[in-house]
């Protein structure tokens, strides 16, 4: 066994240890209602949002700030297009069913979480444009990556290398646009 081998072995046992522990915890109401918030923000709409108000209220930046988060937002959803084909690595919520979280996935592959992609892409070029923006950018971008966790949606491993892919391209979105 080649050493990348036994690398992705025993990073895929740790996924589905943690699967199944995440899968057996019942939350406490509080985060239930986060964690499904966080989900849905994270499909879209959240984004699209903090560009309007950006583009609203952002003054001299604002055209480069929104084309930087959209740049990376767009490659992001190329690249993890791409990735989940190529990969084809199933859900957890299809491999061991969740304790509470009923959500439908928006496709069948797991690798990498386009969610946490798309989260960091669009918090990391509008931190770097609006470096006030930061902690709140970045609590949104974790809420959604935490929550594709706890509602079964991805493995640990499918959120990390989304938040680390995410985070490169809003960087290299705003390098484009400053």
């Amino acid at each position: 066994m080649t050493l990348a081998n036994a690398m992705l072995e025993f990073v895929k046992a740790r996924d589905h240890r943690l699967m199944r522990r995440v899968n057996g915890w019942s939350a406490p109401k509080w985060v239930r209602i986060w964690m499904i918030c966080a989900t849905r923000g994270g499909d879209g709409w959240l984004w699209y949002a903090m560009a309007a108000a950006i583009l609203l209220f952002g003054g001299t930046n604002r055209f480069a700030a929104a084309g930087a988060a959209g740049l990376a937002s767009g490659l992001g959803i190329v690249v993890f297009l791409w990735l989940k084909r190529l990969t084809g690595r199933r859900r957890p919520c299809y491999l061991e069913p969740h304790c509470w979280a009923k959500l439908l996935p928006p496709d069948q592959f797991s690798f990498p979480s386009g969610h946490s992609i798309t989260a960091f892409a669009v918090a990391t070029s509008l931190s770097l444009f609006y470096p006030s923006l930061m902690a709140g950018l970045l609590f949104c971008a974790v809420s959604v990556a935490i929550s594709r966790i706890l509602l079964g949606m991805h493995f640990l491993s499918d959120v990390v290398v989304g938040c680390l892919l995410g985070a490169s391209l809003g960087y290299w979105s705003f390098t484009v646009f400053a």
